[in-house]
């Protein structure tokens, strides 16, 4: 549930995680008796980390799309991930992927752990897929053609520019962000939303999890996997690599902001995707990953950690985002906090400043026009001594 240590410097977090930890098992208990549909959530609960928790909110019929969506595409990740498999194998089966979920005998054995299991009984999520309504089977097999074609375009291709980074992203997340659209719309719950702004809501998230994982991606056996685009690192540093060595710290710091700058570029767009939403399940979907996601990106801002380990939010505030995002008042409280953490963390020295505070003081307009930042609660947290002493406000009470 976390460290004692911990919890003892947050006593506030103990509630949170104790209903986060409640609801988890109720969740568990909650799987379908069904053979195909008990592997689906079971294997959702072990591949989907904070995810699952949010999918289980939804309405049966669409909480059975996303979760038969979300696995689909986590199989045709596991293939894209597996540095062992060859090209010359790996780029016909991405390529024909959104066929083989038709395929209730089709399996292909690869990735590790769960995602091995999911991929040697894939089957089920084949059998559960069938099940569902026609307009989803569309939506969900459109999407995942469109992200095999853009992974094994990647598979020979090196993310070189800006340009190519978004579009990396775009073929990874931002089509999962216009499926989720194409699925809340066709349950009936919500008007369609946008392509540019369904295509941030996965991109903000992507290029998190990229910046994040750096060092895990960067580390990995038997080939390095490398996202971040040369037109940033290559100001830096010679190769991607050599961000991770002590002696390139101040220049992988550099980079590393350089990055975030990049990724606050989509908040804009996600605030107005976030506003439309009417359904509440589904805007806690939606919303608390995103909430995540600034949160992350304030946490490894001016990090020299996560070229070290991992960098992530501590358990009881990812507890306290999920118990307490219900409105967007929240969100538009919490990114505004966030960035106000992330802002008090930049260094006027750094090449970047100007642009990082622009785009800082963007999304603290946005917020602060919706009018409600007045109306919550805040808890203050001291930034880190290296920082400016300022104090910030983190939205959660």
């Amino acid at each position: 549930m976390g460290s004692l240590g911990t919890m003892l410097k947050h006593p506030d977090d103990v509630y949170p995680l104790l209903k986060l930890k409640m609801a988890a098992r109720r969740a568990e208990k909650q799987i379908p008796s069904e053979p195909h549909w008990g592997f689906c959530y079971s294997m959702l609960h072990k591949v989907s980390r904070s995810f699952s928790f949010v999918i289980q909110q939804l309405d049966a019929d669409l909480r059975n799309a996303v979760c038969i969506f979300y696995l689909v595409l986590r199989a045709l990740d596991t293939v894209e991930d597996d540095t062992s498999i060859p090209t010359d194998v790996k780029v016909p089966i991405l390529k024909a992927f959104h066929r083989h979920i038709y395929d209730c005998n089709w399996h292909f054995s690869c990735g590790t752990k769960d995602y091995k299991v999911l991929m040697d009984q894939i089957h089920h999520v084949s059998t559960a897929f069938l099940e569902l309504g026609e307009d989803y089977q569309e939506a969900i097999e459109n999407i995942t053609k469109r992200m095999g074609e853009g992974m094994a375009k990647f598979i020979c291709k090196e993310v070189e520019t800006i340009d190519d980074y978004d579009e990396y992203c775009h073929y990874v997340a931002g089509l999962v962000g216009l499926g989720l659209s194409k699925l809340f719309h066709a349950s009936g719950k919500e008007d369609l939303a946008g392509d540019d702004i369904s295509n941030s809501m996965g991109l903000f998230l992507q290029k998190t999890n990229i910046i994040r994982d750096y060092l895990e991606d960067i580390n990995e056996i038997p080939k390095s996997r490398m996202f971040w685009p040369r037109q940033i690192w290559s100001k830096y540093v010679n190769k991607l690599e050599d961000l991770k060595y002590e002696e390139n710290s101040v220049k992988a710091v550099q980079c590393l902001n350089d990055m975030v700058t990049n990724a606050l570029i989509h908040v804009e767009d996600c605030l107005q995707y976030m506003s439309a939403l009417r359904d509440p399940a589904i805007f806690r979907f939606c919303a608390i990953p995103q909430i995540m996601a600034i949160g992350t990106l304030a946490m490894c801002y001016n990090n020299i950690e996560v070229f070290r380990g991992v960098v992530k939010m501590r358990r009881g505030l990812t507890a306290k985002v999920i118990d307490r995002t219900k409105t967007m008042n929240d969100v538009y409280g919490a990114f505004f906090d966030f960035s106000c953490m992330l802002k008090s963390k930049v260094d006027v020295n750094d090449p970047n400043a100007n642009k990082t505070l622009s785009r800082l003081e963007i999304i603290q307009k946005t917020c602060k026009d919706s009018g409600v930042l007045s109306k919550r609660k805040s808890f203050i947290i001291k930034s880190q001594p290296r920082y400016n002493s300022a104090q910030v406000g983190l939205w959660l009470p």
